[in-house]
């Protein structure tokens, strides 16, 4: 009987123990009180994730309320005008009780002195300074976007602290020379954060899951226990579809209205209303452009005044990102030609009169093709200028990416309205193309004044860099197909074999693939009008090295080029992050893909390749690469100037928007309203549509006898005086 009852009693105290310190919730356990209010992004977290928690509204009245070893957020809801206000009380009783306490953004420290200024966080990003976050190493980046912080100078070890470092999810080049803060620390028990962290997913910091490993080793900490996994973190602004998610039937189609709906539900297009706005904002060379966007009580334009850049790859504190206030020509014609196309598929009159306006701006109404690019003395008649800002700046890739737009938005639209621009812009770029087919990068007006275009056009230049030159080749050979003028054929293949020839040792841009990705386009034309064995191997050579980084999901990862030829090469310094143009990666591996000079121009050639040569394998990389850019077209119920859009940059193993922020200017969530929405648009509807750009130009080009023979008197009139065509 007496060893009967020590059994009962053993067992009650086990079951005892057992309630106490498990998972069931006793007055022993660990109780989480939240100083928040219900809107918090960690208060709704914590619901989401079925996390149990009291809320209170005021930091003292938290500590107050907390009993012995509780777990305390004291969240900072008056940020940043307002630091997390702690008595002198409460700090003793959170020894007292022993509590465990995060504190944000607060007004005071015990035993240590804070600024009473903050900073403002721009280039900086948060680098994990410890081993003991799960699921992050030492070094590991962490995106902080636009908060206010105080800027303490010691605070023992931190476990994350703030700088400026270059890297793409770890920082390169250590922390030695940089000016760093600490972001999170521990200090007399708690954890301690100089700025507002609890509002991680308003702000999109990012990578989300990251973010989420923080919060997560937060939590564990406070509650001394392991079993915390926040499983659910929102994502306001997010890829459209998961990775391995079958896409719907619709899908495209759904893709595609929301492509187009874009450009007017961010208010892109300028209005009379504002444009007295865009023109205080835009600035030469499009450099201090970057402004809040514009207010969501503001009319939408109809494109006579023109469209907007896009977005900055600046993410502020509230999720929002500003815009590029600044006018690119060809911007103008890319956008026409998306609207255009859509407004086929998708039975939209509007999209059609919105294209038509954007043209008649472009070459009408703006200072694009004015002056002396609509001189037929000019020797830079025929060029379109870069923007309206610096109308005398002639690149030749923007030039041959609106005058491609304008010659495929004409075909949409049936009309020969711009057929004048584009003879005289293919014929203005031709002619001043050396004897080699090379122009070089670009031209200032004013030098060119100093020379004429027959000079221009007896340069020997060879600059091997497809990006600035390769889709003017397309041009000479789509115009060659439609007037049999020799010379265009000729020039452009002088180009293409010096090109071919000097493979692998091209010049790149931001990186290799890039230059691959543009190759494509005059490659797959040249075979349409001279198909030979040695024209297939040099487009498969060129296609094959690009779809060597092909992913499963559709990506293309990012690659550099050889070293010494970049001109925007890997950053090479903590200072220099952030100070030029530069790659999304840091080196070839990081899992990034490029939707602003890669995947955008890749998509449309490899479409335009299939077609030229019926070959399976450009095809099925063609569609691979189209569900891929349906699958993370941005969705925010939130941003609605972001739903629809596409940034330029993914990470496709984190399946997030992710890349290295150090181009100067057009960064991985930046977008670019011709260059990435519009020929992304046209990829898709050509591959829903089962068409191409070269079939569907024919049918309103080819034996056209009224273009002929209006090509025939600008070919006679701009180069009459013996033009050079290549080597003789």
């Amino acid at each position: 009987m007496h060893s009967k009852f020590t059994l009962i009693l053993l067992l009650l105290l086990i079951a005892g123990y057992k309630q106490a310190s498990g998972s069931g919730g006793s007055l022993k356990d660990p109780q989480l009180i939240v100083s928040a209010s219900a809107d918090n992004d960690i208060v709704k977290l914590l619901f989401k994730n079925q996390i149990d928690f009291q809320r209170v509204e005021s930091a003292d009245d938290a500590i107050e309320s907390a009993r012995k070893h509780d777990a305390v957020l004291l969240l900072a809801d008056s940020y940043p005008a307002n630091r997390v206000l702690l008595s002198k009380k409460s700090f003793d009783r959170i020894k007292k009780k022993k509590l465990k306490v995060y504190l944000e953004y607060p007004a005071t420290l015990p035993g240590m002195e804070l600024p009473p200024e903050t900073r403002r966080i721009k280039l900086e990003r948060g680098v994990v300074n410890t081993s003991k976050i799960s699921g992050l190493d030492s070094l590991e980046l962490l995106g902080v976007n636009d908060h206010q912080f105080i800027p303490l100078q010691a605070a023992g070890s931190p476990l994350i602290v703030l700088g400026k470092v270059a890297g793409y999810d770890k920082a390169d080049y250590g922390l030695q020379d940089v000016e760093a803060f600490p972001l999170l620390f521990r200090h007399q028990g708690m954890i301690v954060s100089p700025t507002k962290l609890s509002d991680a997913i308003t702000s999109r910091f990012g990578p989300a899951a990251s973010w989420s490993r923080v919060w997560d080793y937060i939590l564990r900490d406070l509650l001394a226990t392991d079993a915390i996994a926040l499983q659910h973190w929102p994502q306001e602004v997010r890829p459209s579809y998961a990775k391995e998610q079958a896409l719907p039937a619709n899908a495209y189609e759904q893709s595609i209205l929301k492509g187009s709906d874009w450009f007017y539900k961010a208010r892109l297009f300028i209005h009379p209303d504002w444009q007295e706005q865009f023109e205080q904002r835009t600035s030469k060379n499009g450099i201090e452009v970057v402004h809040p966007p514009v207010g969501p009580d503001q009319p939408v334009g109809d494109g006579s005044l023109g469209i907007l850049e896009g977005h900055a790859s600046f993410i502020q504190a509230d999720g929002s990102q500003p815009y590029r206030w600044w006018l690119r020509a060809d911007c103008q014609a890319e956008v026409a030609f998306a609207l255009s196309s859509a407004a086929h598929l998708l039975e939209r009159d509007e999209h059609k009169e919105t294209a038509k306006n954007l043209l008649h701006h472009l070459y009408k109404d703006s200072n694009l093709r004015a002056g002396e690019r609509n001189d037929p003395q000019s020797p830079s008649y025929g060029l379109i200028g870069w923007a309206t800002t610096d109308p005398d700046a002639y690149y030749g890739d923007d030039n041959a990416r609106a005058l491609l737009a304008t010659i495929g938005a004409s075909a949409n639209l049936g009309t020969s309205d711009w057929d004048a621009y584009i003879l005289e812009g293919i014929l203005g770029n031709f002619r001043t193309a050396g004897t080699n087919g090379f122009r070089g990068p670009w031209f200032r007006d004013a030098a060119m004044q100093k020379t004429d275009w027959q000079t221009l056009g007896n340069r020997e230049i060879v600059n091997v860099h497809p990006h600035y030159e390769s889709w003017l080749w397309a041009c000479y050979l789509w115009l060659y197909d439609k007037t049999g003028y020799a010379p265009l054929l000729q020039k452009a293949k002088d180009a293409i074999a010096i090109t071919m020839n000097r493979h692998p040792d091209w010049k790149w841009t931001n990186g290799i693939q890039q230059e691959y990705a543009r190759m494509l386009l005059p490659l797959a034309w040249l075979v349409r009008v001279e198909d030979s064995p040695t024209h297939r191997q040099w487009l498969a050579l060129v296609a094959d090295k690009l779809l060597e980084d092909l992913q499963e999901s559709g990506a293309i990862r990012e690659k550099l080029g050889k070293e010494g030829l970049g001109r925007y090469g890997r950053i090479a310094s903590n200072e220099e992050y952030g100070s030029k143009e530069a790659p999304l990666i840091s080196e070839y591996g990081d899992p990034a893909t490029d939707l602003l000079y890669t995947l955008n121009f890749a998509s449309f050639a490899l479409n335009e390749a299939a077609a030229a040569t019926n070959n399976p394998s450009y095809r099925a990389a063609s569609n691979r690469i189209t569900d891929f850019l349906v699958r993370i077209q941005v969705s925010s119920p939130v941003h609605e100037d972001l739903d629809g859009a596409w940034f330029r940059a993914f990470d496709y193993e984190r399946w997030d928007y992710w890349a290295s922020n150090a181009d100067s200017g057009w960064g991985p969530w930046g977008t670019l309203t011709g260059w990435t929405q519009s020929w992304i648009i046209n990829s898709l509807i050509l591959t829903k549509e089962k068409q191409n750009f070269w079939d569907n130009t024919n049918a309103r080009y080819k034996g056209n006898d009224q273009f002929r023979q209006m090509a025939k008197e600008k070919i006679n009139a701009m180069l009459k005086q013996g033009q050079p065509v290549g080597k003789q």
